[in-house]
């Protein structure tokens, strides 16, 4: 399955310890320049040490957009990390865009796109029996990665995996 990520599904993730979970759903994922930029791997962030271990492990791997054309009309609505995520799944023809901005999923549906974030990678990797309490997990998100989640779409979420 080829998935390419825009950057906040992999900063989250890898803030809280739990990267793996993508490689453990995906086997591969492919980011653009952009997000490689945004992801700050010079630095000592929270998550970067476990961002730098997927790259060096070869799962997680940059690629380059070659249409820059549609990476600047996509600027016009999305910031550079969500355009150049959404160009280079189009150029890959990639089955899925990681990504948790609202405008950067409606866009990339728009233009025939499956997006997932993190919240549809955390009820996956319950389903499969990867991580126990979700509940936990976002909660964590909120106080550790500082993620907006509404207390109705927590409770949604909870209530559809039988937290």
């Amino acid at each position: 399955m080829l998935v390419v990520s825009n950057t906040s599904p992999i900063m989250n993730l890898a803030v809280l310890g739990l990267l793996d979970l993508l490689r453990q759903q995906f086997r591969e994922v492919i980011v653009p320049d952009a997000v490689i930029e945004e992801l700050r791997l010079d630095t000592d962030f929270p998550g970067t040490e476990n961002i730098r271990r997927a790259i060096s492990e070869g799962w997680l791997h940059e690629e380059k957009v070659e249409n820059q054309q549609v990476v600047l009309a996509l600027r016009r609505e999305l910031d550079n990390g969500e355009a150049e995520a959404i160009a280079l799944a189009l150029q890959l023809k990639a089955n899925l865009i990681l990504m948790d901005e609202r405008d950067g999923r409606s866009l990339a549906k728009s233009m025939g796109l499956t997006p997932i974030g993190v919240l549809g990678i955390l009820i996956r990797a319950k389903q499969d029996g990867k991580v126990g309490s979700v509940g936990e997990i976002l909660n964590r998100l909120r106080s550790e990665a500082g993620f907006y989640i509404s207390n109705d779409l927590m409770q949604n979420i909870l209530l559809e995996i039988g937290e």
